[in-house]
């Protein structure tokens, strides 16, 4: 047995047992350990080096073409039901394990930085290695059931840090909002795996899939029942990876510190509901309508998202939308059957978006000085402009990663979203159509955003609005150097990774095919369809970041003017589709509604029954005490009477 696969499990287990220990002391010796600050984080990130160095090494294994490995062992038994419990290495998991210890472990790095003066500070990076642990633990469970547990230690680990700040009101409610919601999306999904080893009597992904196949084709199992089991269990990744109309949550988790944002939106909690959608696939592909909902769920998200992000003036809440979008990408390449082309734009994805959040983190602590501790200006970004000459290093950094989404050859992004695209033109048409739409809108969004932050005149924050009217605030600046060494290493891939995946050569397509499929072997490019289509979406990105340039930097036409001249769709935007508004009614409202006349009924009825019963009770009882004085004659009389009654009766009968 090869060492390095052997022991394989010591990388979930190795940020386990920091989060452990930091958080044993501060239960127990909670005055030392939150003194020993840096020793804590050096210790935590330690840890998760060492995994991700493993990580790297099983990566390269996997890319030389060694077999996929699996150790389980028995973990319950009853009678004949078997659960195992191990782990498992292949391309996919490799793969997860790279993006998900890298970026861990960058975000970590950074957050020595941007959480230097934070009073919670050995508290936040316990969490961190938790939460990085529990993502890692998911990517590389064998079957549905430890998926599940991972699952949700991932949503649990999420609602800690989104509500991390726990005294501010804003945060209490966002990491209830995401735990509530999320809540929705895996009852379906625990509903839909019990159903599925109901009908296949497997956990196992590969098992699962090939015997629900067989039972749909003998026609002992329906295919609509088995379709709607595969739907119960995609709600999971709809909630986890915010699709619509789960994606509520994701916006409003940007009330945690910036480095947990840039971590949920770029390799964990965001990227799981992806990962289990290719775990999964297995089963997914034998069911076409499941496909097509699928397909069409992740084409309305990522338009969607897209058209909300256009009007967002807060620069987190911005990119919140960008991720929704591009995690709309890329289910609907999973749902056209595009396997490999969604897990390159989930790769690629993953170190542009971590790069612009944590870029975004970089920009509010520059802020800073300018707007005292108001996190609401400071992430405002009518009040920022002109930063690149404050911040160069995050404002390059800022634009390559803007270059990456908006799909702009060489960058990354480009070749996964052109991929995907690809995939979908020949899939569905219209359903092209309005995510080639979409791609003109997040290039609009995203330099909107980079012009409005980084060029043209810095614009300031009124004295009025400044923490304690202070009309002598300090300037903007960069970023200490632990905050700007991780965006210079996240722009590495984001210019080049993409060339692993193009279609001349795609390396990455022959590493990570779909389960049960070949390697695949060298095939022509059509190079006209690849200059029509990839010109295409070239084409309609470039038109999106001239406009933007044309309303953000000249000034002409006026964004303002053109808003007041299309105000009801302007307002559409800005209020987020009013979603938030429709779940207030529906949801939140009417549960109330409802509550309170259950009160009603239990006030009324229920309890009016349990009062009447008392009442009945106390009156026969006060009646009935007299008739026990305790005299024999009495007694015999009333026996007496009781028979004479009853003769009575009988005669008349």
């Amino acid at each position: 047995m090869e060492p390095l696969y052997q022991y394989a499990w010591l990388i979930p287990v190795l940020p386990l047992l920091g989060a452990l220990i930091v958080g044993f002391g501060l239960i127990a010796f909670s005055e030392t350990t939150s003194k020993l600050r840096r020793p804590s984080a050096i210790f935590i990130m330690a840890l998760m080096a060492i995994a991700m160095g493993h990580s790297l090494s099983l990566f390269w294994s996997q890319v030389q073409g060694h077999a996929p490995y699996t150790q389980m062992i028995e973990w319950a038994a009853a009678g004949n039901l078997h659960i195992a419990m191990g782990y498992v290495i292949d391309p996919l998991a490799a793969l997860m394990l790279v993006i998900v210890t890298t970026v861990a472990f960058l975000v970590m790095l950074y957050s020595d930085g941007y959480m230097a003066h934070d009073a919670g500070y050995v508290r936040f990076f316990a969490y961190l290695s938790l939460f990085g642990s529990s993502m890692l633990g998911l990517v590389v469970s064998p079957n549905l059931v430890q998926v599940y547990i991972f699952w949700e230690l991932v949503g649990m680990c999420s609602y800690l840090l989104i509500g991390f700040w726990y005294d501010r009101k804003s945060a209490a409610e966002a990491a209830q909002k995401a735990f509530v919601t999320n809540r929705v999306g895996d009852f379906g999904l625990l509903l839909g795996m019990v159903g599925l080893f109901w009908a296949t009597g497997t956990f196992d992904f590969g098992g699962m899939g090939d015997r629900l196949t067989e039972l749909v084709n003998t026609g002992l199992l329906s295919p609509s029942l088995a379709a709607i089991l595969a739907i119960l269990v995609f709600l999971g990744p709809v909630a986890k990876s915010a699709q619509f109309p789960l994606h509520v949550w994701l916006p409003d988790a940007m009330e945690g510190p910036t480095p947990i944002s840039a971590l949920i939106h770029a390799a964990t909690m965001v990227a799981a509901g992806v990962f289990l959608i290719a775990r999964m696939f297995p089963v997914f592909e034998q069911l076409p309508q499941v496909m097509t909902i699928i397909a069409w769920t992740g084409a309305f998200t990522a338009f969607m998202g897209a058209t909300i992000a256009i009007t967002q003036n807060d620069i987190k809440k911005s990119l919140a939308y960008s991720t929704i979008s591009q995690l709309g990408y890329m289910v609907m390449g999973m749902g056209v059957g595009a396997y490999s082309a969604g897990l390159f734009h989930l790769m690629t994805h993953a170190y542009f978006k971590a790069m612009l959040f944590l870029g975004s983190g970089s920009v509010i602590h520059g802020m800073e000085g300018v707007v005292g501790h108001n996190p609401d200006l400071a992430q405002d970004m009518r009040y920022m402009g002109g930063l690149r000459k404050y911040m160069p290093i995050t404002g390059a950094t800022f634009l390559v990663g803007c270059l990456a989404i908006s799909g702009v050859p060489p960058f990354a992004g480009f070749w996964s979203k052109d991929e995907i695209l690809g995939a979908v033109f020949h899939a569905n048409p219209a359903m092209w159509l309005l995510t080639w739409l979409t791609a003109g809108l997040t290039a609009f969004y995203m330099f909107r955003m980079y012009f409005m932050t980084f060029e043209g005149k810095f614009r300031n924050v009124p004295p009025e609005l400044r923490e304690h009217h202070d009309h002598h605030a300090a300037e903007p600046h960069e970023s200490p150097w632990t905050m700007t060494l991780p965006l210079v290493v996240l722009a590495i891939p984001s210019t080049l990774m993409g060339f692993v995946g193009t279609p001349f050569n795609n390396l990455f397509e022959a590493f990570i095919h779909a389960p049960g499929e070949e390697m695949v072997a060298e095939h022509a490019v059509d190079l006209t369809e690849f200059l029509i289509l990839g010109g295409s979406s070239v084409g309609i990105g470039l038109l999106g970041i001239t406009v933007a340039s044309l309303m953000y930097l000249k000034g002409t036409p006026s964004p303002q003017a053109i808003a007041k001249a299309i105000q009801p769709l302007y307002q559409f935007s800005l209020h987020k589709w009013y979603f938030d508004e429709l779940y207030e009614a529906v949801f939140i409202k009417g549960c109330r509604r409802l509550a309170r006349q259950v009160l009603e009924v239990d006030y009324n009825v229920v309890d009016g029954v349990v009062n009447l019963t008392g009442f009945v009770t106390m009156v026969t009882g006060e009646g009935l005490k007299y008739f026990q004085n305790g005299r024999a004659q009495f007694y015999a009389l009333i026996v007496l009477l009781a028979v004479l009654g009853f003769v009575i009766f009988s005669v008349q009968a």
